[in-house]
């Protein structure tokens, strides 16, 4: 099983789409085989469900995503867990044990829209854009 987690500063990123980095582990029998970092190509639609489904990476871990890239993930057959969050280290653990467990999203669609990047909430594009008055 080959899984990818939403990385920023070894830690959980509660924003899929925007993180720095994926940590990608290969996980199999119980056993690390492999984990690499790789920076984020970028946040434009559908282009990250192909870049990871690429990279054989069948479940997504993240503190959270919009529906619509739920949505696209499912469509290459990749399964996505969210409401994550902590140490990498202690998530890839969880999930070799078998007690990893998803919850909420922890990023609201359309919370913040509007309002520029630099903010703390998510914008996740879900295929419009409301015009401001």
């Amino acid at each position: 099983m080959k899984v990818a987690i939403s990385t920023d500063a070894d830690h959980v990123s509660p924003h899929f789409g925007r993180c720095p980095y994926f940590t990608i582990v290969e996980i199999e029998e119980g056993k690390i085989l492999s984990r690499e970092i790789v920076n984020n190509p970028g946040h434009q639609p559908a282009f990250l469900p192909q870049f990871l489904s690429e990279k054989k990476v069948s479940c997504i871990i993240a503190g959270g995503m919009g529906r619509r890239a739920e949505a696209l993930f499912s469509e290459k057959g990749i399964e996505t867990l969210v409401g994550i969050s902590g140490p990498v280290s202690e998530v890839i653990d969880k999930l070799i044990k078998g007690t990893l467990e998803g919850g909420e999203s922890l990023c609201k669609p359309g919370s913040g829209r509007g309002y520029g990047i630099e903010k703390g909430e998510c914008d996740h594009p879900e295929g419009h854009h409301h015009e401001s008055s």
